[in-house]
């Protein structure tokens, strides 16, 4: 019987973070499924597919992760992937507090759901989406944060 875990996020964009995660949930499940969330509350730099596309270049060659986009409930989501573990990252406490509190609800409404709470690795734990977003915005060089192909279609996006 094999582990599948799921690692949900926006991933608005992916980063170098998201990469390291990934990389290291493989020591333990067997398949990892990354579940991009549409997150309609949000205003996305990238669209859905967009972000999808992004991750399955950035994952590519390693034949143990899934993309896909998911809509709705992470629970649900992760009994249709037959998902036993959701991985999730955290920075810092408040990363920790709002964490906490979602795998609490997770696991009331499905009890055959464990989280795995993993750190990032030290010279990352500072990086987020939202980060590389604005310094990419503002021109700056986000070279060390995203794989190279995020990269150029943070220069896309930002050039129009």
């Amino acid at each position: 019987m094999s582990r599948v875990g799921v690692y949900p996020g926006s991933f608005d964009p992916v980063t170098r973070g998201h990469e390291d995660l990934i990389r290291r949930s493989l020591r333990f499940v067997d398949r990892l499924v990354v579940g991009v969330a549409e997150h309609s509350g949000k205003q996305p730099l990238f669209t859905l597919e967009e972000r999808v596309e992004l991750l399955k270049t950035v994952v590519a060659g390693e034949p143990r992760v899934e993309v896909t986009a998911f809509r709705g409930l992470l629970v649900d989501f992760a009994r249709r992937v037959g998902a036993s573990v959701v991985i999730r990252g955290v920075r810092a406490v408040s990363d920790f507090e709002y964490e906490f509190q979602m795998a609490f609800m997770n696991r009331q409404l499905w009890d055959q759901l464990e989280t795995v709470f993993l750190v990032p690795a030290l010279e990352l734990a500072f990086l987020s989406s939202s980060l590389v977003r604005e310094v990419a915005r503002l021109g700056g060089d986000v070279s060390d944060f995203v794989h190279p192909e995020v990269e150029r279609a943070l220069k896309a996006k930002f050039a129009k």
